[in-house]
C-alpha cells in the first residue's frame, strides 16, 4: 500500500497537492529549491486547512493531522528517497525544465517508485521518454484549488502499464479525488476543451465584441458557467493559458490553437491574472 508521496514544487498546484495528500492520511514532502518559497506555501497550507475545518470540509482529526503528515525539505539530499513510493511533479509548465528535474532525481529513485507529472498540456510519452522508467510513468493532472476540486486527469503514456495506471488511481481515490482516463494528446481532454474557449473570449474582446463583464456575463447566464472565460483565465494564470494553447498549436498544427494577440500582450506587460494583482480584471492587494 502506497504510504509516502514527494510532491516537487510548492507553487499553487504542488502546495495543494501536498496538503490534499497529508489531510488524507498519506506523508506528504513537499520540495522546494526556494526556501522563501517553500515558507510561503506551508504558510498557505495551514491557512488553508483551518478554513476548511472552520467550514466543515476538513474533520478536526484530519486538520491536526496535518502537522504530522506534512514534510517539508528544502534539499532533496534531505529527502528520504528509500520511503517515497510516488513522486508528483508540479513545477513550471516547460518540457526542458521537467526532463533537467527528472535528471536530477532519478538516480536516487527506489527500482519501484512511480513518477506522476501534473502537466496540463505536454506529452506524457515525451516526458516520459526522458526518463529511466517510462512504464512506471503518468500524467496526474489536478485542478485548481486542488483541495477543493475533485477531478484528477489520469494521462496514460504510450508505455505506461496496467499496474501503473491502476495504482495512481487508487492514490487519487485515497486523496477524494475522482480520477478520469484519457489518452495523451496534447491538453488532454480538460484544455483541449477549455483553452479554445478562453482564447476565442479574448479575441471577442480584442475586436470590440462586448467588454469584459459582458462577455464573462454572457457565458455565465448563457451557459450556465460558474464564472466567465476570462475571470477564469485570470484565475488559471494568462501566461499558464499561453503556455498551454502554444503547446496544443504546436504539437496539433491548427490554427485554432494559436494565442490571441492580446493574450500574449498581457504577458509581455506582466499582467498574469490574480497571482500579479492584474489581468482582465484587477485585485487588490496584490503585488
Amino acid at each position: 500500500m502506497l504510504d509516502t508521496v514527494l510532491v516537487l514544487g510548492s507553487g499553487t498546484m504542488g502546495r495543494g497537492i501536498a496538503q490534499v495528500a497529508a489531510t488524507t492520511g498519506l506523508t506528504a514532502i513537499l520540495h522546494d529549491a526556494s526556501a522563501a518559497q517553500l515558507k510561503g506555501a506551508v504558510a498557505e497550507i495551514e491557512k488553508s486547512v483551518a478554513k476548511l475545518a472552520e467550514k466543515g470540509k476538513l474533520t478536526a482529526e484530519q486538520a491536526s493531522g496535518l502537522k504530522s503528515h506534512l514534510v517539508v525539505c528544502e534539499s532533496l539530499d534531505a529527502v528520504e528517497w528509500k520511503r517515497v513510493d510516488v513522486v508528483i511533479e508540479a513545477i513550471i509548465e516547460n518540457f526542458d525544465a521537467k526532463t533537467e528535474l527528472y535528471r536530477q532525481i532519478l538516480p536516487r529513485f527506489r527500482p519501484d517508485t512511480i513518477l506522476a507529472s501534473n502537466t496540463s498540456s505536454i506529452s506524457i510519452t515525451k516526458l516520459a521518454a526522458a526518463t529511466d522508467r517510462p512504464a512506471r510513468f503518468i500524467g496526474m493532472h489536478f485542478f485548481n484549488p486542488v483541495p477543493l476540486m475533485a477531478l484528477v486527469e489520469l494521462i496514460r503514456g504510450l508505455a505506461t502499464d496496467d499496474v501503473t495506471c491502476e495504482t495512481i488511481e487508487g492514490l487519487a481515490r485515497r486523496m477524494g479525488k475522482t480520477p478520469l482516463r484519457c489518452n495523451d494528446m496534447p491538453g488532454f481532454v480538460s484544455n483541449r476543451v477549455l483553452m479554445p474557449m478562453i482564447n476565442e473570449a479574448a479575441y471577442a474582446l480584442m475586436e470590440g465584441v462586448a467588454t469584459e463583464k459582458n462577455i464573462d456575463e454572457i457565458m455565465k447566464l448563457g451557459c450556465n458557467f460558474p464564472m466567465g472565460p476570462l475571470t477564469l483565465a485570470d484565475f488559471i494564470g494568462i501566461d499558464v493559458c499561453v503556455n498551454i494553447l502554444e503547446v496544443m498549436h504546436r504539437d496539433l498544427g491548427d490554427p485554432k490553437f494559436r494565442p490571441c494577440p492580446l493574450l500574449r500582450k498581457m504577458v509581455d506587460a506582466g499582467r498574469l491574472g490574480r497571482k500579479s494583482g492584474r489581468g482582465f480584471y484587477e485585485y487588490g492587494g496584490k503585488a
